[in-house]
């Protein structure tokens, strides 16, 4: 009894002394890779566009393999949600700053820049809903016109 004791209090004592690990993320240290996160945007929508295509031709067969099916529905949204994210958290939140023109109005780089990050959400959110390699397209052409845009700011 006394050993179950000791094991209930090591246990308690082990939860009440874990320090929470905070992320690199939203820290100004100036570590920033914008390229890498663009390519890492671009995996997404190439591993999307798989899966898509995987789960057109494993519903095209008989028997339905309905496992594999839902393993590469469950992939092509969790890739749609890491895009999501980069977007979201480190994009906008991060490195797309709010700048105005002379008269106190946003520019326009500013506004292209959120447009074609929103559209991207928008479409990744699709992506998630369906297989038509439309959204994936989209994604793409989106992703080289903010890359543009984004960039063209930074020269």
């Amino acid at each position: 009894m006394k050993s179950l004791v000791a094991v209930a209090v090591f246990i308690a004592m082990s939860f009440a002394l874990v320090q929470p690990v905070l992320s690199h993320c939203e820290v100004p240290c100036g570590i920033y890779d914008d390229k890498m996160r663009i390519e890492m945007i671009r995996e997404h929508i190439a591993t999307i566009e798989k899966a898509m295509q995987s789960i057109a031709s494993l519903s095209g067969e008989s028997p339905v393999n309905y496992n594999q099916i839902v393993r590469w529905t469950v992939n092509k949204e969790k890739h749609a949600e890491h895009l999501q994210e980069i977007v979201q958290q480190y994009f906008m939140t991060q490195r797309v700053k709010p700048v105005h023109s002379d008269d106190g109005t946003p520019a326009k780089g500013y506004v292209d820049q959120l447009t074609l990050l929103h559209m991207m959400l928008v479409h990744a959110m699709k992506a998630k809903q369906t297989t038509d390699l439309q959204e994936v397209e989209a994604l793409r052409s989106l992703t080289d016109k903010f890359s543009n845009v984004y960039f063209e700011g930074k020269k």
